[in-house]
């Protein structure tokens, strides 16, 4: 859908709901709207920020799919655009990883090496991190 095809009153991501709630299974949807509801009003409010969020559900961990469309719907209000995928990334030292990004960036093979490269060399400064905390007495749970 491209950005002309959006009522001038409607939001991507309002666009992007609608389409979600036709097309997935009624309580799949309802699982995705409690765990987007609270980031879209937090990017409403501009109070995204200090909200730290997990694609989780209680003590039920959502299905994939509910997860990565929960991905790609607050990618789509962070955006505002309607081409975002989810993208599973193999990264040796953490195994997949799945990351959400641009159309663009997914079909470009480069492109998505240089995000793997980024999050092993995150996980790695991590580790350290994590080492030096331990033989401090620090909490290692960051």
């Amino acid at each position: 859908m491209s950005d002309s095809e959006i009522p001038p009153e409607g939001r991507p991501v309002d666009v992007y709901l609608d389409l979600l709630r036709v097309r997935m299974d009624t309580e799949d949807y309802r699982l995705l709207l409690r765990v987007v509801e609270p980031v879209l009003d937090a990017i409403d409010d501009h109070r995204l920020s200090g909200l730290d969020l997990a694609l989780e559900s209680g003590d039920d961990e959502l299905p994939q799919e509910v997860r990565d469309e929960a991905a790609l719907v607050i990618a789509t209000a962070v955006t505002g655009r309607l081409d975002n995928e989810v993208v599973e990334l193999d990264v040796d030292e953490t195994g997949p990883v799945r990351v959400v990004t641009d159309a663009a960036t997914a079909a470009d093979p480069s492109r998505l090496g240089e995000i793997a490269d980024f999050i092993r060399d995150r996980h790695r400064q991590n580790e350290e991190l994590r080492g030096i905390a331990e033989a401090s007495g620090l909490p290692t749970d960051f």
